[in-house]
């Protein structure tokens, strides 16, 4: 049985996948806005993509934004996320940059999970996941593809990389050009959660095709889904009322 991520009292890799939306606001007056939105939202995360946020190359103002974020959500898990464009984001900065942000931030205290993307330097992966861990901050260790589905095996290997890393939430995200490639997907994820998995992970694949992993998680593995409340941060996502709903029925007919 995979071990569970418990954060501020939620605790992942048990019963339905939890809900995580985005906070994807360009300034910190309309970040302030989001937030205080989300709050009347039944999620069970919050993801700030500060890849959209207009300041981020100043640390200062992300800190700012950061604290302005937690001090409407004061309970709510909270995932810092920098998303490259290689990987779908919204902005690209230096690689330098993205490690003292992200170590920056773990730092604070005032995230409870920061998001670092597998495809880095082995070795600054690791030193940030230490670095992360030492503040009592979880890591998710990510991929994402928005161009195709690999093979079934590749699939697995990155999950598998991304655990054996130190990722205490190995995630990847990709594109179906097909429904075979949604079952290549699930295929994947039910085969890492029953022969390798030894703590909660997230798989998607994205875009109208793939909704149907967005829902499924319970019954292949995943163990987080992403909903959208005002703006989506990724193609597929769907509202978080009927998330909930869905995830509910599934879970009640299991």
């Amino acid at each position: 049985m995979p071990k569970t991520v418990t954060v501020r009292g939620l605790t992942i890799g048990e019963g339905t996948p939890k809900i995580c939306v985005p906070l994807v606001g360009e300034t910190i007056a309309q970040l302030k806005e989001e937030s205080a939105f989300l709050n009347t939202i039944d999620l069970d995360l919050v993801e700030w993509r500060v890849d959209f946020f207009d300041q981020v190359e100043d640390i200062e103002q992300v800190k700012e934004a950061l604290v302005a974020i937690r001090a409407i959500l004061p309970d709510t898990p909270l995932i810092f996320t920098f998303r490259s464009h290689k990987e779908g984001g919204n902005k690209e900065i230096s690689t330098s940059f993205y490690l003292k942000l992200n170590k920056t931030i773990a730092e604070t205290g005032l995230a409870d999970i920061i998001d670092v993307e597998l495809f880095n330097n082995e070795k600054e992966v690791k030193a940030l996941i230490e670095d992360a861990h030492a503040k009592n901050v979880f890591v998710i260790l990510s991929n994402h593809d928005f161009h195709e589905t690999p093979a079934k095996e590749e699939i697995v290997s990155r999950l598998r990389k991304a655990q054996e890393l130190g990722g205490d939430l190995p995630k990847i995200a990709v594109m179906p050009n097909s429904p075979a490639d949604v079952l290549t997907l699930l295929d994947a994820t039910n085969t890492m959660n029953e022969k390798y998995a030894d703590r909660p992970f997230i798989t998607m694949s994205m875009a109208g095709k793939g909704v149907i992993s967005r829902l499924a998680g319970e019954v292949f593995g995943s163990a987080v889904t992403f909903g959208a409340a005002n703006k989506a941060s990724a193609p597929g996502q769907v509202a978080v009322k009927e998330l909930r709903s869905v995830l509910n029925l599934i879970h009640a007919s299991k």
